[in-house]
C-alpha cells in the first residue's frame, strides 16, 4: 500500500447484465483526509461505495486496508463494519422512535441486561467531545436531520471506523446546518479518519475537501488535488466536454414575459392547513419564477397550495382569468397545472413499476382508470419522452427503481410533460442529480418557456435559481415578504430581503 493510505481499491470491476457499471477502476484514500468521489448519475459512484461495503460482490480487483497483510474480502456489509468501514446516508437508516444514546448503541450490547446509566453516559462523553448538540435522553425524531446525521457518524465514530463514507449528507440540510456537518467532518480528520464524501453540491467539495477522485461512464477520469483543479475542468471532467453550459445558461435567460396578457394562473390570499399565511401570486405565459427563501421557509408549502397538495382554508383562484375550485390534485391537473415534487422517492416515482408505467401514470389518473391506454399506445407515449429526455434505461420495461437518481427524475419529468400542462411547477427538479443532467434541466426548463409554457421553479441553490428565474418570491417563516425582478436578481438582495423583510 501507498504510505499513509488506509484504503486502496485496485482495478475494480463489476457489470450488470447490459451494463459495465466498473471498469478497472483505481481508488485511494490517505489517513487524515476528506476525498471527494464525484461523477454524474451512472458514472459508478453508488456502484463503487457498494462493492467497498459488501452489498455488491465485485466481478475482479483487490481492496487492501491499513493493519491487513494482504487483500481484503468484504462479502457483506457487516464486513465492512468489522473491517473498520461505515457508511452514513443521506436518508437516516437509525430508529427515530429510539433515543440518541440507544441508537448509538444499538446491536451492541452483551447479554440481555442494560445499563442505561452507563449508556447514557458514554454517549454524553462521545456527543461532547464531537461538539454534537444533542442529549443523550432525547429521542432522535427530536433532533434535526443534520443532528440524525451527526448522531449516525458518532456511532460509526465510536464503532472505531477508519473509513467513514459520507452519502449526500447534506442534500436535505440548510447552510447552518451543513457548517455543523462541515466542522464534524474536520474534527474526524484531525483524528486520522479518512472520509469519502459523495456529493452534487461543487461548492462543497471546495470547501472542505482536500482531494478529489472523478469517475465518467464506470471509468476513472483521475484523481487530483483540490488546489489543482478549478470548478470549469472539473465540471469539463464529470462531463465529458470542453464547455461552459452554465454561462450558456444565463446568456439565453428570457428577459421579458407577456407582461399584459392575462395570468395563466392567479390567487389572491391563498392560505392552508401548513401554515402558509395568505399570499398573492400570479403567473403569465411564458415565464420562469420562482419561490427562494431558507429551508422550512414555506417555498415548498406555497407550492402544494397552488397544486392542491395542501388543503386551502382561504383564497380565490384565476385560471385565464376564469375563477375556478382547486381543492386537490386532480383539479389543478384538469386545469393544466403539473407538479414535479420535492421528494422524488415519496412522492414521485413509484419504485416498482416500470419506467413506462412510471411515465404514463399522470396521464392515466387525469383521463380516469377506466379508460386504460392501450399497450401500444402507452409504449409510444414512453420512447417519445425517453428521447426527448436523453433517460439512460435499457427498455421501457426496466423497473424505474434500477435507473440512477438523475434518470428517475427525468422519468417523472417527462410523466408531466406528457400531461401537456399549461404551467408546470418543478420542486427541486435537480436535487441529488449530477451536472450534467442539472444542465439538461435549467435548459429545457428555458426551452418549454420559449415555447410559452409558464414555469415555477424552486431550487436550494440560489445560482441555480438566478440563472433561471426571471421574478423571485422570497419567503420567510412561510410569509411571502419579497418580489425580486431585474437588477435585484442578486444573491445579496435575496440576503437582505430574507433577514429584512421586504426590499424596497
Amino acid at each position: 500500500m501507498r504510505e499513509k493510505s488506509v484504503l486502496e481499491m485496485h482495478g475494480i470491476y463489476k457489470s450488470f447484465p447490459g451494463v459495465k457499471a466498473l471498469q478497472n477502476v483505481d481508488f485511494y484514500l490517505r489517513e487524515g483526509e476528506i476525498h471527494a468521489l464525484m461523477g454524474e448519475n451512472g458514472a459508478g459512484k453508488s456502484t463503487l461505495i457498494k462493492v467497498l461495503t459488501g452489498v455488491y460482490g465485485k466481478d475482479a480487483g483487490e481492496i487492501y486496508l491499513k493493519g491487513h497483510s494482504g487483500p481484503v474480502r468484504i462479502h457483506s456489509p457487516q464486513d465492512a463494519q468489522n473491517a473498520g468501514i461505515s457508511t452514513v446516508y443521506q436518508e437516516i437508516s437509525l430508529c427515530p422512535n429510539l433515543s440518541v444514546a440507544e441508537n448509538i448503541f444499538i446491536g451492541r450490547g452483551k447479554g440481555m441486561r442494560v445499563s442505561w446509566k452507563q449508556m447514557n453516559s458514554d454517549a454524553a462523553k462521545l456527543l461532547t467531545s464531537l461538539d454534537i448538540p444533542a442529549k443523550p435522553t432525547q429521542q432522535l425524531a427530536s433532533c434535526s436531520i443534520a443532528v440524525q446525521q451527526m448522531v449516525a457518524i458518532a456511532r460509526a465514530v465510536d464503532m472505531d471506523c477508519r473509513v467513514l463514507i459520507l452519502d449526500e449528507p447534506t442534500s436535505s440540510l440548510d447552510e447552518s446546518e451543513v457548517a455543523k456537518l462541515f466542522r464534524l467532518m474536520r474534527q474526524l480528520r484531525e483524528r486520522g479518519v479518512g472520509i469519502v464524501f459523495v456529493t452534487h453540491f461543487l461548492d462543497q467539495v471546495y470547501e472542505v475537501c482536500d482531494r478529489i477522485t472523478v469517475l465518467r461512464n464506470g471509468q476513472l477520469v483521475g484523481e487530483y488535488e483540490i488546489e489543482a483543479l478549478p470548478r470549469v475542468q472539473l465540471v469539463s471532467k464529470m462531463l465529458g466536454k470542453e464547455l461552459d453550459d452554465m454561462a450558456d445558461i444565463k446568456n439565453n435567460l428570457p428577459v421579458s414575459t407577456e407582461k399584459d396578457s392575462v395570468p395563466v394562473y392567479e390567487a389572491k390570499g391563498l392560505c392552508s392547513t401548513e401554515g402558509i399565511q395568505p399570499f398573492d401570486f400570479e403567473i403569465r405565459r411564458g415565464e420562469v419564477n420562482g419561490f427562494t427563501g431558507l429551508l422550512g421557509s414555506g417555498r415548498s408549502e406555497s407550492v402544494r397550495a397552488i397544486f392542491g397538495a395542501d388543503r386551502v382554508t382561504s383564497g380565490e383562484v384565476k385560471v385565464n382569468g376564469t375563477p375556478v375550485q382547486i381543492k386537490k390534485p386532480i383539479d389543478a391537473m384538469r386545469h393544466g397545472i403539473a407538479y414535479l415534487a420535492e421528494d422524488r422517492k415519496r412522492d414521485g416515482i413509484v419504485g416498482d413499476l416500470s419506467v413506462r408505467d412510471n411515465i404514463i401514470l399522470a396521464l392515466q389518473v387525469k383521463n380516469g382508470f377506466f379508460k386504460p391506454f392501450s399497450k401500444a399506445k402507452a409504449i409510444k407515449f414512453a420512447r417519445e419522452y425517453i428521447k426527448l429526455l436523453d433517460i439512460k434505461t435499457a427498455s421501457v420495461n426496466t423497473p424505474v427503481a434500477s435507473l440512477s437518481g438523475g434518470n428517475q427524475q427525468k422519468v417523472i419529468l417527462a410523466r408531466w410533460l406528457l400531461t401537456h400542462p399549461n404551467y408546470l411547477i418543478l420542486d427541486e427538479p435537480t436535487r441529488g442529480i449530477d451536472v450534467g443532467t442539472k444542465v439538461e434541466i435549467q435548459k429545457l426548463v428555458l426551452k418549454l418557456a420559449a415555447e410559452g409554457m409558464s414555469v415555477t421553479f424552486i431550487s436550494s441553490e440560489t445560482d441555480e435559481m438566478l440563472r433561471t428565474c426571471s421574478r423571485l418570491l422570497v419567503m420567510r417563516d412561510r410569509k411571502l415578504v419579497g418580489e425580486l425582478t431585474g437588477d435585484q436578481l442578486t444573491q445579496s438582495h435575496i440576503m437582505n430581503t430574507i433577514a429584512g423583510g421586504e426590499q424596497a
